[in-house]
């Protein structure tokens, strides 16, 4: 009968021993060379101006075109981009309704997850996005979110009720629609 070779057995024992330890060290050890290295991508940060403390504005709700006032229904986990207009509506006016739209409409299937609140009547000629509500073009809200204003400001509402982004007159929209991709993703 052959009888396995002892010396022969514990190498391979070693080994195998040697090669679970790697399984485990090695990915840790390129974590910290990874780290070490600098080549971690850069944290996420949104590109409007975050509000802290975020305004509340669950007890005093925007009024909508009609008289009525703007249902929050936190249940329907809705974002909301509020569009404050001046109040003669110029070029600059319709390129921030045409860049809502394209940033809505950039959303795909989760546009449905998206309203757009706008501040008085929508620019003639630019498409508007399905979710688009209009608001009274002067109310509170106007006096709350951008008391001095120069051109068209742009605010993010959470489902909620909560104003947590603003982005100022000239903003860029493809940070608005980075922001609000991250943001309609939570649940």
């Amino acid at each position: 009968m052959n009888t396995p070779d002892a010396p022969s057995t514990q190498r391979r024992g070693r080994w195998q021993l040697l090669l679970l330890l790697a399984v485990f060290l090695v990915p840790i050890l390129v974590a910290v060379v990874i780290n070490a290295g600098g080549w971690m991508p850069a944290p996420a940060k949104q590109h409007g101006e975050l509000l802290q403390p975020p305004l509340d504005l669950r007890e005093s709700p925007p009024l909508l075109a009609d008289g009525t006032t703007y249902p929050w229904n936190p249940e329907a986990r809705l974002w909301r981009i509020v569009v404050l207009p001046p109040a003669h509506c110029d070029a600059g006016c319709a390129q921030v309704a045409a860049d809502v739209d394209k940033v809505w409409r950039l959303l795909g299937h989760d546009a449905d997850r998206l309203e757009v609140l706008w501040a008085g009547e929508w620019p003639q000629g630019v498409q508007s996005p399905d979710t688009l509500r209009l608001l009274q073009a002067e109310q509170p809200l106007r006096m709350r979110l951008a008391p001095a204003a120069v051109g068209t400001s742009v605010h993010v509402i959470d489902p909620n009720g909560f104003v947590v982004l603003r982005y100022p007159a000239g903003f860029d929209a493809a940070g608005l629609f980075a922001d609000i991709k991250r943001l309609v993703k939570l649940k």
